[in-house]
């Protein structure tokens, strides 16, 4: 501690402390005596060359009959102006995390790790725009978007999607392709295994579909976006690892491209298994549940099996019913379920997808990172 600490903007407490003495008339050495220590500790304080102890702060408020905080406060403040300004990133990296969950895209390789600068030119990048400050969700965006009404993370897994379907080449996009290709499809429902052709399929059609593993409290289930007028891309994230989620969500998507839905704004679709919601759904989102629940079992024959065996479902009825669909059980179960709320119903028939669709399809997240560059 220099000599000049009395010239400093907030002065050391020491000063504070040698006019009350002189107001006193009390000397260094008194102090010393009532707080029953060294004189040199005493005048290592006064000379600004040591700090406040929490206890110090304590023994001189009883001496001089006021409160510690008074000797705390002093020593706080002196520490605060001496204290070093905080690197400049410090703000700029809190400002990124704070509306986008930037760790965990580092860690998935969607960004780079490096300094402050750089990374909102990352980030800036990734959103498709010409500076961070407008990036959806930010603070001090420039401009509204389409996505302000979606939260954060979806919006980071959005773009993500759509950065790997700009590098994944398909076929020309023919909508009578995949009309035809719904009869192809659902024969893979039989059985698990076969769901690892679906992306190849929907290549053959034109449409993309990308895997993305959602980011941490992303309640997404898929998205239907156009890179282009022809080019329809289709994003799953498997969140939740069933059979009957699986078609239904993939159901949903091709409906949503069928009718050229998501054009001007991609559609984001949330909880598709949420049949509890009161919110009224717009009449394209109407039109993709019914496809798909169609799609996956027809509405007539569903309601008239459970009509003829609710409430006892005994799984023999529900292996031959699903054996007459040519589908596999699973999905009556998760229709059931649905239908009735009987959510531990068969369970052990809601078998795991994600192994068997993952290993042929475009794939980002589960360990694997999708090879785009950043």
């Amino acid at each position: 501690m220099d000599g000049n600490f009395y010239n400093t903007e907030t002065p050391h407490p020491g000063f504070f402390l040698k006019e009350e003495l002189e107001e006193r008339g009390w000397s260094q050495r008194d102090l010393a005596y009532i707080l029953g220590t060294p004189e040199q500790a005493v005048n290592l304080i006064l000379a600004g060359k040591r700090g406040i102890s929490p206890e110090m702060a304590k023994a001189l408020g009883t001496a001089f009959d006021v409160h510690a905080d008074l000797f705390a406060n002093l020593q706080r403040a002196y520490d605060m102006s001496r204290a070093r300004d905080p690197d400049p990133s410090v703000g700029r990296r809190a400002r990124l995390q704070s509306a986008y969950p930037v760790r965990e895209m580092i860690k998935r390789g969607w960004l780079e790790d490096t300094d402050a600068a750089l990374l909102e030119a990352q980030m800036a990048c990734f959103f498709e725009v010409a500076n961070s400050n407008e990036i959806p969700h930010m603070e001090h965006a420039a401009r509204k978007t389409a996505y302000d009404e979606s939260p954060p993370a979806q919006v980071a897994w959005l773009f993500r999607v759509r950065q790997i379907a700009r590098s994944t080449p398909v076929g020309k996009y023919s909508e009578a392709a995949l009309r035809e290709a719904l009869p192809r499809l659902r024969a893979l429902m039989i059985d698990p295994q076969e769901a690892r052709h679906v992306p190849r399929i929907l290549a053959e059609c034109g449409v993309r579909l990308i895997f993305v593993e959602r980011l941490p409290n992303a309640k997404i289930d898929g998205v239907c976006l156009w890179l282009n007028k022809q080019s329809p891309v289709i994003g799953m994230s498997l969140r939740h690892d069933r059979i009957d989620n699986f078609w239904f969500v993939l159901r949903h998507e091709i409906e949503h491209v069928l009718r050229k839905d998501g054009q001007s704004k991609p559609i984001i679709d949330v909880d598709l298994d949420d049949t509890n919601s009161s919110e009224p759904l717009p009449p394209e989102e109407i039109a993709a549940n019914a496809a798909a629940a169609e799609f996956c079992i027809p509405e007539k024959e569903i309601s008239l099996f459970i009509a003829r065996k609710s409430p006892f479902f005994a799984e023999r009825d529900i292996v031959g019913f699903s054996k007459r669909l040519q589908i596999h059980p699973g999905l009556v179960v998760g229709q059931i379920q649905k239908k009735t709320k009987r959510w531990d119903l068969l369970r052990k028939h809601l078998v795991k997808i994600r192994l068997h669709v993952l290993p042929g399809a475009v794939v980002d997240g589960w360990g694997q990172q999708a090879a785009v560059p950043l």
